[in-house]
């Protein structure tokens, strides 16, 4: 009896030594490879080091555990499932800085490669999600690969005495990984596609900027992001004392380096809740995150020398070519499920724009507070998702100087009554043709969400990774193409109201 559904092992070998996969429905799989050697003691706060390898044959059959980080305070919301979009948790007897990889054939060679990094506000997230399967991109000829990297205080703290931005140089490390690995799995090392969403999309853009990440992927896909969400460091400095004094430790890696991984988490837990302030605010005034994180990149250090809009003027990433686009009512994710914004009133809005951005009035004014009619929720959600995704996204297409396209994903989601809309995160599903995972009567997509829009957009970006195709005009400043992924038409779009406000 032949039955495709049933795993057969496939060996391959790469840096650290002969590991084991499984092939189903065509496809091999291979879960939770090691590229970097586990960060625990004297490793911790380090940039990554090799990982020291294996004898004989590991396993990697089974899903491993996330990065450390603390339990989503709530996977579930009135009328909406979140789970799809969280990790399992930390495991401290395992690595963790590992990474999936999905193949069509390894015997094949030069197949387009594609490695995927996950978002979840440099804090949250891992890549073992059903979400996230890759299968459809390895039955459709690519090479998928996603990764595991730091985050919260072990990833994306400043900190004296320990190395900058530790999860960008996990990514780093990984895509270096996957270039000397790339061909045990059919795939061409010469042509990689990196593609990210939300935090993993932040994570792109300052990898176009990275002089350490020159060379290690020929296309970007940002979905959701940009390359302004940096900080100076004196600034994240601030955010390093607030944890520190939560611990009490001194606020440098020694310091934290006397409390265990789980102290750190918790310290973490405590200071992302939205009630927890911390002045997070530029020398401008403004907040980048606009409250939605507190823990981002800083710029300044052999990652990121300038801040990456800075590196694109100065001709970063002229040989990479990107596709970047947002999500037409980003905000609506956190705001629509909560209740926010049907509860919110003008001098709410006023007063919570106005703790991250110095013109505020001004702002919502020019989204249509205060015009008859016009609800405070509603110009609050709109200017925020512009000047928080949208503007600078298309700023950051403006500067870069090679080969650019924009998107935007407009199709609105009949979840929360039809309300949710064109939300954060919700492309996904379309993305890696999984809308099985986020459907349902609580699902992101609701319970009949377009399969032919999946099929669309999943062939989009395969074609954009194997050779650079898409099917409509490049992006610039004279001539502001953008692509609807709903309609399969661009049209030249208008600066936003935010424009007016931002850099």
């Amino acid at each position: 009896m032949n039955d495709v559904s049933i795993p057969s092992a496939t060996v391959v070998r790469v840096s650290g030594g002969a590991i084991r996969g499984a092939m189903a429905d065509g496809v091999v799989r291979f879960l939770s490879v090691p590229y970097a050697a586990t960060p625990l003691g004297d490793l911790r706060f380090r940039a990554p080091q090799p990982h020291p390898g294996w004898e004989g044959e590991r396993d990697c059959l089974t899903p491993g555990p996330s990065a450390p980080q603390p339990i989503p305070p709530m996977t579930r919301l009135p009328g909406l499932d979140l789970g799809p979009l969280f990790a399992d948790p930390w495991d401290p007897d395992r690595d963790y800085l590992t990474l999936n990889v999905w193949t069509p054939d390894t015997a094949a060679s030069g197949l387009p490669v594609m490695v995927f990094i996950h978002g979840g506000a440099f804090l949250l997230g891992g890549k073992d999600t059903a979400l996230y399967d890759g299968a459809s991109f390895a039955r459709n000829g690519v090479v998928l690969v996603s990764m595991v990297y730091r985050m919260g205080l072990e990833g994306f703290v400043s900190i004296p005495g320990g190395d900058s931005n530790l999860g960008l140089r996990d990514q780093i490390a990984a895509l270096a990984w996957v270039r000397a690995n790339a061909a045990a799995f059919g795939g061409d090392p010469a042509n990689v596609t990196v593609f990210g969403e939300s935090a993993g999309a932040m994570s792109i853009a300052d990898l176009i900027a990275s002089p350490l990440a020159e060379g290690l992927f020929r296309r970007a896909i940002v979905q959701s992001g940009h390359g302004a969400l940096v900080r100076r460091e004196d600034t994240a400095r601030r955010l390093t004392a607030v944890i520190a004094r939560k611990l009490k430790v001194t606020p440098d890696a020694d310091g934290f380096r006397s409390r265990t991984i789980e102290d750190g988490v918790a310290a973490v837990a405590w200071t992302a809740r939205p009630t927890i302030r911390v002045d997070l605010r530029e020398r401008n005034g403004r907040d980048l995150t606009y409250g939605l994180s507190k823990f981002i990149p800083v710029f300044g250090d052999e990652v990121l020398p300038q801040a990456p809009m800075e590196a694109l003027k100065a001709g970063a990433g002229t040989g990479v070519d990107l596709l970047i686009g947002t999500n037409r009512d980003e905000m609506n994710f956190y705001l629509i499920p909560t209740g926010v914004r049907d509860k919110m009133f003008g001098l709410l809005a006023w007063f919570l724009l106005g703790r991250v951005q110095p013109q505020a009035r001004a702002i919502l004014k020019a989204y249509g507070l205060g015009r008859k009619g016009r609800k405070a929720g509603f110009a609050y959600a709109e200017a925020v998702t512009d000047l928080m995704f949208r503007w600078p996204a298309r700023r950051f297409a403006e500067e870069h100087r090679g080969r650019t396209h924009v998107y935007e994903f407009d199709w609105r989601s009949p979840a929360c009554k039809g309300e949710l809309g064109a939300c954060h995160g919700l492309e996904l599903g379309f993305v890696f043709n999984t809308l099985a995972a986020v459907t349902g009567a609580e699902g992101m997509v609701g319970e009949a969400p377009p399969q032919a829009l999946a099929d669309r957009i999943h062939r989009i970006w395969i074609d954009f990774a194997r050779d650079g195709s898409l099917p409509w005009p490049e992006y610039s400043r004279d001539d502001r193409q953008v692509y609807s992924l709903e309609r399969d038409e661009s049209a030249a779009e208008p600066p936003a109201p935010a424009a007016r406000f931002l850099p």
